[in-house]
This record gives C-alpha cells, sequence and structure tokens, in this order.
C-alpha cells in the first residue's frame, strides 16, 4: 500500500456545490480531471495525470476500504463510500465517492469517481469505522455495511 506522507491535522472543506471528478484508466492511473479536484489536493494538473490514483490516499484509511471498492469495480459494478483523501502538503480533505466502471464497446476502459463533500455525522461514522478497522477492533467485513451505513 502506498504511504503518502507528510500528514497534518489540518483539515480542507469544499463547497456543497462542488464535485470533485477524476477518470482513471483501467490501472488506476489519471488520465483527466477538473480544477476542483486540482485545487482541492494542492497538486497541479501536470503532477496528477499519469500518476496513480492513490497519489491523494490519505495513510488513516485502511487498505480493506479500496481492496472492497475494487472487488466492486472489477466486478463491473459501482462503489459508493466515504474516503479521507490527502493534499499535497499532508492536509486532508473528506469526500462522499461515487465510482464507476467506464465502457467503450462492451469493455471496461478506465473508472470515473465524482466525489462530493460529505455530511459531517457521516464523516464522523466513517472515520470511527476505519479507525476501529486499522486498530483491529472491527472485521473488514464490516465494510459492505458501508452502503447501508451511509445510504440508506
Amino acid at each position: 500500500m502506498r504511504s503518502n506522507m507528510p500528514i497534518t491535522s489540518t483539515e480542507r472543506t469544499f463547497s456543497q456545490d462542488v464535485k470533485l471528478i477524476s477518470v482513471t484508466d483501467k490501472t488506476g492511473k489519471i488520465v483527466n480531471c477538473n480544477n476542483h479536484f486540482v485545487d482541492i489536493s494542492g497538486f497541479n494538473k501536470a503532477e496528477l495525470i499519469g500518476q496513480p490514483h492513490n497519489i491523494v490516499r490519505h495513510p488513516d484509511m485502511p487498505q480493506e476500504a479500496f481492496e472492497n471498492m475494487w472487488a466492486h469495480l472489477e466486478a463491473g459494478k459501482p462503489w459508493m463510500g466515504m474516503v479521507k483523501n490527502r493534499c499535497k502538503n499532508g492536509d486532508f480533505y473528506w469526500v462522499d465517492a461515487y465510482v464507476t466502471p467506464v465502457t467503450e464497446d462492451g469493455q471496461v476502459v478506465g473508472y470515473e469517481s465524482v466525489r462530493s463533500c460529505p455530511d459531517r455525522k457521516d464523516v464522523e461514522r466513517a472515520n470511527k469505522l476505519y479507525s476501529d478497522i486499522s486498530a483491529g477492533k472491527k472485521a473488514p467485513s464490516s465494510l459492505p455495511l458501508l452502503k447501508t451505513f451511509f445510504y440508506s
């Protein structure tokens, strides 16, 4: 797993009206992204294009969350979940993510992620769940509950 450093305790937020959008190839390398994603990440667009999307992975995120996401995507299904991302300078931001396969002629050619600003109560729940999973207090099998947990 990628370990992005440094990290700070400073949270960045963004407007409820903003959508952070990125498109990757099948291997997860960024092929396009919007300016909102560039702005919050602190990277410039040239630093993001061609890089694995996990360039913004925050070390607080349990590996199991991404294993769950990739299992859905590789099965051709969309994935929804809460993600804590890391900015270039180490600050962090939470997103409510919706990731879906992109197809051409019936074949998956990449993935599109549309992320919005989450409700604070959902951030608090996700933060607790992910902390518990990372500390071994909750089984990673709790992750399939995320859809029900956050979107019921």
